[in-house]
């Protein structure tokens, strides 16, 4: 269930004629993306699109939709699904791809992971690495209100202009206070060339200097097939290896995600923000709702998982998934959110602050609360968003969610799989 093929001339299954030849992967659906990125970029040496969290699964990656930092350049995982295994509820072993089941392999990508099936294994499509990944890093922090709201509508109309296209992805956070922390990457750009795209807004910034400190930008970079490799990244520091018994030597997990290990979620909420909020009309609008709700709690906006400045063909791909439609035209997914650490209910001393939990999740509504009502229609991703989530079917898949329920009741109609706000869990 952990194997991973990699194919040379890969054409699904009952798809000759349809579907000429490509490079692909096969995956089985006991692996986590560690397993993936050894294999396909480390000794192959070439990209597949999954989650920047090395541990996750890949299977309930790619039926949530599965984003990783560089999105905006490959796609989503369930866009680059090119065939599945699936194990339905009358127990029949079906292929699902293009030719097979479409209706099902429609389903599976971004549908939502247990609903449809038992998926046992996954074909994805791989694609040619970069020579570089990197990442910009740097905080701002602006010295009275008014100097913050400028900063932000001048970030806008930055990034607008030179950051919505396929090379950049992952966060620029506003908050805690007066304060814009950027944690971007990028691929297919040299670190010269990063440098002088983010020169512009640097050079603004520092010729105020009565009202902003800039820290240091940092711009490191390696080889793109370096990306995963432990053995390189281990003397970085940026990395923990995993240390259990058994492990394979490679495994290891990010070091800024070592807080994610066993936390307790208070709150979590997200919310797509559409592209036309940058056009020069709105973006005062949208810079006051970012600034209003980062003084409440901070708010992340995750650059790789909206698709807007995508190249053609991802968008394509993203288009024939079942996700929200709003992906493809929005630039961000704003999230705030709010934990405290490890808890384990009815032990003495290490129970969930259920106070402080509830302060928290009235703490991050407001804060969403602005920029929630510069959306038209709900749209939160499914994989990362409100347990409490409300109109859930609109807000995970849109229009889509009628033809996701008629694919529930052919191949599940007796509803064995049933998952929190799942296609067909509204009884």
């Amino acid at each position: 269930m952990r194997a991973v093929q990699l194919h040379d001339r890969f054409v699904p299954r009952g798809a000759a004629g349809l579907a000429g030849p490509e490079a692909a992967v096969s995956v089985g659906a006991g692996a986590i993306w560690m397993d993936v990125y050894d294999a396909v970029t480390t000794t192959a040496g070439r990209y597949v699109q999954g989650g920047g969290c090395t541990t996750v699964g890949v299977a309930g990656l790619v039926q949530g939709g599965g984003f990783g930092a560089f999105s905006k350049g490959f796609g989503t995982a369930a866009a680059n699904l090119l065939e599945a295994e699936v194990v339905t509820a009358d127990g029949a072993v079906r292929t699902a791809n293009a030719a097979q089941n479409p209706d099902l392999f429609w389903a599976l990508k971004g549908g939502g992971g247990g609903t449809f099936g038992v998926v046992t294994r996954l074909t994805l499509r791989p694609h040619a690495l970069p020579a570089w990944f990197g990442a910009v890093l740097t905080t701002i922090t602006a010295a009275s209100d008014a100097a913050y709201a400028a900063l932000a509508g001048q970030l806008l109309a930055f990034y607008r202009q030179s950051l919505l296209n396929p090379h950049w992805g992952e966060q620029i956070r506003f908050g805690p206070g007066r304060q814009i922390t950027v944690t971007m990457v990028f691929q297919g750009l040299t670190q010269d060339q990063a440098r002088r795209t983010w020169a512009p807004l640097f050079d603004w910034v520092t010729a105020r200097p009565t009202d902003y400190t800039l820290a240091a930008p940092q711009v490191p970079t390696l080889p793109a097939r370096d990306l995963w490799n432990a053995a390189v990244l281990g003397p970085t520091g940026l990395i923990v290896p995993d240390d259990r018994p058994g492990a394979p030597p490679g495994y290891f997990y990010w070091r800024v995600d070592a807080d994610q290990v066993g936390q307790v979620l208070h709150a979590y909420q997200s919310t797509w923000l559409s592209q036309r909020l940058l056009d020069p009309g709105r973006a005062p609008a949208l810079a006051g709702a970012l600034t209003r709700a980062s003084q409440i709690r901070p708010v992340a906006l995750h650059c790789n998982k909206g698709l807007a400045g995508a190249p053609d063909n991802v968008l394509r791909w993203a288009k024939d998934t079942a996700m929200n439609p709003a992906v493809l035209d929005s630039f961000a997914l704003a999230i705030a959110g709010a934990h405290e650490p490890p808890a384990y209910p009815g032990i003495a001393g290490h129970e969930p602050d259920v106070a402080k939990g509830r302060q928290d999740a009235t703490a991050v509504a407001s804060a969403m609360a602005p920029l929630k009502a510069l959306a038209g229609r709900p749209a939160a991703y499914l994989s990362e968003a409100d347990y409490f989530q409300d109109d859930w079917q609109a807000s995970f898949w849109g229009h889509h969610y009628p033809r996701l329920t008629q694919v529930k009741n052919r191949y599940d109609p007796g509803g064995l799989f049933s998952v929190h706000h799942g296609v067909g869990t509204e009884a």
